[in-house]
């Protein structure tokens, strides 16, 4: 599980960012997102943020990215929307 926060002033690099990292996970908060813990999917995210990104960061603005083990994924407590995520549900229309 790869868990990434960012914080953008300018509106626009955030949707752009925000964009990009659907295309790896879910969001779970606003800018928070979780994400497919790959050692490819780590890559590709680290060098689109060095191309894409790494020079439009401003000191204001930042980027987090934690890399969880299944071990430390196992001791992650979730309440509310965030503990429904892992649930397989079926929904019949």
């Amino acid at each position: 599980m790869i868990i990434v926060s960012y914080d953008f002033s300018n509106d626009k690099i955030r949707s752009q960012f925000s964009k990009f990292l659907k295309k790896f996970g879910h969001r779970w908060q606003y800018s928070v997102f979780n994400v497919s813990n790959s050692p490819r999917i780590l890559q590709n995210i680290l060098k689109e943020i060095e191309l894409g990104y790494v020079k439009r960061i401003k000191n204001t603005d930042s980027v987090l990215l934690f890399q969880l083990c299944s071990a430390c994924k196992k001791k992650v407590t979730k309440y509310g929307y965030s503990s429904n995520l892992d649930k397989k549900v079926i929904v019949f229309k």
